[in-house]
C-alpha cells in the first residue's frame, strides 16, 4: 500500500564567489536570475540562465547544482542526476548536491543509492537535521520501517514541532502493526497543525480499522471541510458511508472524486459496483467501460461488467467479458462457472459442460493447496465475493491524474520538423550568448535574399507566418523581381508559393532555381528546401487517407513506453532523400542536412539509420537540440530507453519544452 510522502523544501542559500569584479558581476546576475526563476517555478527559464553560467565558467559547480534542481522539478530525474554528478565531480564536499541527488535516486526507486548519498551528506554535515528526515522517507519507501523510525526519532529530538515528521513516523509505526504509537503520532501532528487535512485522513483510517466508523467519519468530514478538493478524503469517506449503508452519500463522494480526477479508475470501479447494485445498469456500464479503457488488465472489472450484461440480457457481451477475465486469470473458477451459465443461455451446451468441468477441476486444485491464498488460487475460491468495494489507495499517490487517458488511447508524439528556409516578418536578431550554429555561407545567403527569411525547424513554412505573409505576396515578389532570371529569384518565389501550400508551383520554382544556380553553396540550400517540400507533399497526400503520425507512444499506463509506427501505407521519400544527399556533397559539414536526413529515415521506417544521421549532425554541432529530441524518441522506439531519455533530457536543457512531458510519461517511475 502506497502512502503519501510529504515534500521536503530545501532553502536555496546565497552563494559567494571569489572571482574578478567583472566576472563576479556577470555570474552573480545570471545566478540571481536563475534562482529567481526557480523560486517562481519557471524552471525552463532557470535552465536557460544556468546554461549561460556553465558556458561562462564550466567549473562553477553551483550552476550545475541549480540546473539539476530545475530539471528535478520538471521530473527529468536522469538529467538532474547528471547535473548533480557534475557538481560533485567539481566539488566532492558539496553537501546539498548529495542531498538532492539522493532525492532524485529515490524518485527513480534507487533507494540504496539514495541512502548512500544521504549517509555521505551526514558524514559531511552531521548537524544538518533535515538529512535525517529525508533518509527516514527513503527508508520508509524502501520498506525499512525500523530504520525510518530511528531517523524520524533523531529528527524529532532536534525539531519537535514539525507535524510532517510525526505523520511519517506514524505511518512507519502503522506498517509494523503498532497502531497505538501510530495513533499517538497522528494525534500529535493534528495538535501541531489543526488545519492540515492529512492528519485527520490518516487518523480516520486507524479508526476505520478499529470499527469506530463515527470517529472516522468525523475526521473525514473535518478534512473535507479544510480541503473540499481532497480526493483521498472523499474516497475514504465514500467507503465508510457505503459500509454504513449511506449509498447516496457514498455515490456523492465518488462523483466528486471523479469530477476532480476523471482518470481515477479505482473510484470509477467502485461507483460502477454501487450503480449496478442499485439497478442503475446503464451508468454502471459507462463506468466499467472507462475502467477497462484505462486499465485493460483489471480482471474484476470484466467479471462484474459481465454481471451487468446478464441483467440486461446481453449474453454475447457477457460471454466476451468472462472470456477476457479467464484470459487474464486462467484459474478464475467462478468466471468459468458464470461463463457456463451464459453458454447455456446461448444454447452452447458443449461449451457450458466444458466450462463446468474446468471450474470443478480448478476448485479441486485450489482445495488441494490447503488454504494457500496465492494470487491464482484466490480466484479459484468460489466462496469469495468479487463485488465488494476496493479500498487500495494506489490511485491516490498523486493528484495530477492523466485526463488524457479518457480522450485517446495513445499519445501521439511527433518528431520535431526538418529545417528549412521560410519567409519571415523581419530580420532575425541573434543574441551574443545564444547557442546558434554559425555558417558564413548561410549568413551570406540569408542577407542576399530580397526579403527577410529565417532558417528554422517549422511545420507550416514560417511558424504560422504563412497565412499572414500571403497577403504580402505581391510586394515581396516585387522585391525579388530585380533578381529575375537568377536562382535567387526563383528560390524567393518558391518560398512564397510554399508559404501558401502551392506545392507544385513551389517545386517547379526550386527546379528552376537549381537550373539557374549561381553558386554551389546556394545549390545546397535549394536542395534542402526542395527536399523538405517533397517530404511535405508526401505527408499532405498521406494525411488525406489517414492521420499519419510518425511515432505513436502507447500510453498503456506502464512506465516502459511501447512505441509503434502508425503509418499504414509506405510512401516513397527517396526523391527527398536524394536532394539531401546532393546537398551533403556540396556542404558536407552542414549539420542540418544530416538532421533532415534523420527525419526522412525515420519517416521511411529506417530507425537505425535515423540514429546514425542524428548522431552525425550532433558530431558537427553538439547544440542541435532538435536532433537530441528526435534521436531520443527513436531510441525509445528501439527500446533503448536509457539512452533515449538522456537525449530527451539534453534536448530539454537546450530549450525543447516538448521534452519534459515525454520524460514525465515514459522515462522515470517512482
Amino acid at each position: 500500500m502506497k502512502l503519501s510522502v510529504f515534500k521536503i523544501c530545501l532553502v536555496l542559500a546565497f552563494l559567494s564567489f571569489a572571482h574578478s569584479s567583472e566576472a563576479q558581476y556577470d555570474k552573480t546576475q545570471f545566478l540571481y536570475s536563475g534562482r529567481g526563476f526557480l523560486a517562481e517555478g519557471r524552471y525552463s527559464s532557470a535552465i536557460e540562465n544556468f546554461n549561460v553560467l556553465v558556458r561562462i565558467d564550466p567549473e562553477l559547480y553551483e550552476a550545475y547544482f541549480y540546473r539539476g534542481i530545475a530539471k528535478y522539478s520538471l521530473e527529468d530525474f536522469a538529467g538532474a542526476l547528471s547535473d548533480f554528478d557534475k557538481a560533485l565531480s567539481i566539488n566532492p564536499l558539496y553537501t546539498p548536491a548529495y542531498h538532492y541527488r539522493a532525492m532524485a535516486y529515490s524518485r527513480r526507486g534507487e533507494y540504496n543509492l539514495a541512502i548512500a548519498d544521504l549517509d555521505r551528506a551526514l558524514d559531511l554535515r552531521p548537524g544538518y537535521t533535515g538529512l535525517y528526515f529525508s533518509r527516514g522517507v527513503v527508508y520508509f519507501l524502501s520498506q525499512q520501517f525500523g530504520q525510518a523510525i530511528d531517523d524520524f526519532n533523531v529528527f524529532l529530538r532536534r525539531e519537535p514541532d514539525v507535524p510532517e515528521a510525526y505523520l511519517n513516523r506514524g505511518a512507519s509505526y502503522l506498517c509494523i502493526g503498532d497502531t497505538i504509537r501510530a495513533l499517538d503520532d497522528y494525534d500529535k501532528a493534528i495538535s501541531l497543525n489543526r488545519y492540515d487535512p492529512e492528519g485527520y485522513i490518516r487518523r480516520s483510517r486507524i479508526y476505520a480499522q478499529q470499527g469506530k466508523s463515527a470517529a472516522a467519519l468525523a475526521d473525514l468530514d473535518r478534512s473535507v471541510e479544510l480541503d473540499s478538493l481532497n480526493t483521498f478524503a472523499l474516497f475514504n469517506r465514500a467507503l465508510i458511508r457505503y459500509g454504513e449503508h449511506d449509498i447516496m452519500g457514498a455515490l456523492s463522494d465518488l462523483d466528486k472524486v471523479i469530477e476532480i480526477e476523471p482518470g481515477n479508475s479505482l473510484s470509477l470501479y467502485n461507483r460502477a459496483l454501487i450503480r449496478s447494485q442499485i439497478g442503475d445498469y446503464g451508468r454502471a456500464l459507462d463506468d466499467y467501460d472507462r475502467v477497462v479503457y484505462i486499465n485493460p488488465e483489471n480482471v474484476l472489472a470484466y467479471f462484474n461488467r459481465a454481471y451487468v450484461f446478464i441483467e440486461l440480457s446481453m449474453y454475447e457481451n457477457a460471454l466476451e467479458d468472462y472470456t477476457t477475465a479467464i484470459g487474464l486469470y486462467p484459474d478464475f473458477a467462478k468466471a468459468y462457472l458464470n461463463r457456463a451459465i451464459v453458454n447455456r443461455e446461448l444454447g452452447n451446451y458443449a461449451d457450458a459442460e466444458k466450462d463446468y468441468a474446468t471450474a470443478n477441476r480448478k476448485i479441486l486444485e485450489y482445495k488441494s493447496k490447503t488454504g494457500n491464498m496465492d494470487s491464482a488460487g484466490a480466484f479459484a475460491d468460489t466462496a469469495r465475493a468479487y463485488s465488494h468495494l476496493l479500498s487500495f489507495d494506489a490511485d491516490f499517490a498523486q493528484n495530477d491524474f492523466n485526463n488524457e487517458l479518457l480522450q485517446d488511447k495513445s499519445v501521439n508524439i511527433m518528431l520535431l520538423p526538418s529545417y528549412r528556409f521560410v519567409p519571415a516578418e523581419s530580420e532575425r536578431i541573434v543574441m551574443a550568448m545564444d547557442n546558434v550554429y554559425y555558417s558564413a555561407d548561410l549568413e551570406s545567403f540569408i542577407r542576399s535574399m530580397p526579403f527577410p527569411v529565417d532558417f528554422e525547424a517549422c511545420v507550416d513554412n514560417g511558424s504560422g507566418a504563412g497565412a499572414s505573409l500571403a497577403g504580402d505576396y505581391e510586394s515581396r515578389l516585387d522585391a525579388a523581381v530585380r533578381n529575375k532570371g537568377t536562382g535567387r529569384y526563383y528560390f524567393a518565389k518558391a518560398l512564397l508559393e510554399s508559404s501558401m501550400n502551392h506545392y507544385n508551383a513551389a517545386e517547379s520554382m526550386y527546379g528552376m532555381a537549381l537550373g539557374a544556380g549561381t553558386g554551389t553553396e546556394n545549390s545546397a540550400f535549394y536542395y534542402i528546401n526542395r527536399s523538405v517540400l517533397r517530404s511535405d507533399m508526401i505527408s499532405f497526400i498521406s494525411s488525406v487517407g489517414s492521420s499519419v503520425q510518425v511515432l505513436s507512444l502507447d500510453n498503456s499506463g506502464s512506465t516502459a513506453a511501447q512505441v509503434k509506427n502508425a503509418m499504414s501505407v509506405d510512401y516513397d521519400y527517396a526523391p527527398a532523400m536524394e536532394d539531401l544527399k546532393k546537398a551533403a556533397e556540396i556542404m558536407p559539414d552542414f549539420p542540418y542536412i544530416y538532421y533532415n536526413m534523420g527525419n526522412l529515415s525515420c519517416m521511411s521506417g529506417n530507425m537505425p539509420e535515423a540514429i546514425l544521421e542524428y548522431t552525425k549532425a550532433l558530431e558537427i554541432y553538439p547544440y542541435l537540440a532538435e536532433a537530441y529530441y528526435n534521436r531520443g524518441l527513436v531510441q525509445i522506439f528501439l527500446k533503448d530507453n536509457e539512452k533515449g531519455c538522456m537525449d530527451l533530457s539534453r534536448a530539454g536543457e537546450l530549450g525543447i519544452q516538448e521534452a519534459y512531458p515525454v520524460i514525465k510519461k515514459y522515462c522515470d517511475s517512482e
